[in-house]
C-alpha cells in the first residue's frame, strides 16, 4: 500500500471518532500506510520524519486513543516488548525469541477451538495468540 494520503487518514480518524491533529495524522500515516507491528518508539521516529514537534507523550496517547478505538491491537510479546498492530483482521502471531521479528500468521492456518467458561457478567472481546519460536540449536559433532 503507498503512504496513506491526508484526506485518507483525516476520514479513517472521523469515521473512528478520533479528533484530527497534526500529529495524530502523521501517526496514522505511520501506522496505516501497510501493515506492520511497531513499538511506540517506533511510531514516534517515523512520526518525527515529517512532523519532528511530535512528542513521546503524544505518540502514547494517540497510541491508547488508536487502541481505545480498535484501530490497532497492543500485543505483549515479552514483559518488556509492546508493539502495535495496524492489522485490525482476525489473525494471529509467530515471535521469534532469538531475533524478535513478529509476524503474521492468518486465522486460516490456526484453528482456536472453543473458549474457555467466562465469569458471570463478562464477555469476550478477542483472544490473542502468540507462538514463540527460537532457532535451533545447532549441536556440535564430538
Amino acid at each position: 500500500m503507498d503512504k496513506l494520503t491526508t484526506n485518507d487518514a483525516v476520514a479513517l480518524l472521523r469515521r473512528a471518532g478520533v479528533p484530527v491533529t497534526v500529529q495524530r495524522l502523521e501517526i496514522a500515516r505511520v501506522l496505516f500506510s501497510r501493515p506492520l507491528h511497531v513499538s511506540a518508539d517506533q511510531v514516534l521516529a517515523m512520526a518525527r520524519e515529517n512532523a519532528p514537534e511530535t512528542s513521546r507523550a503524544t505518540v502514547y496517547n494517540t497510541l491508547k486513543l488508536f487502541r481505545e478505538k480498535k484501530l490497532v491491537k497492543e500485543l505483549i510479546v515479552d514483559p518488556e516488548r509492546v508493539v502495535y498492530d495496524s492489522n485490525t483482521h482476525p489473525h494471529y502471531h509467530l515471535y521469534d525469541i532469538n531475533t524478535g521479528e513478529l509476524t503474521d500468521v492468518s486465522a486460516e492456518e490456526l484453528r482456536v477451538v472453543g473458549v474457555p467458561r467466562l465469569p458471570e457478567g463478562v464477555e469476550l472481546e478477542q483472544v490473542d495468540v502468540i507462538i514463540r519460536v527460537r532457532g535451533k540449536a545447532v549441536s556440535e559433532a564430538a
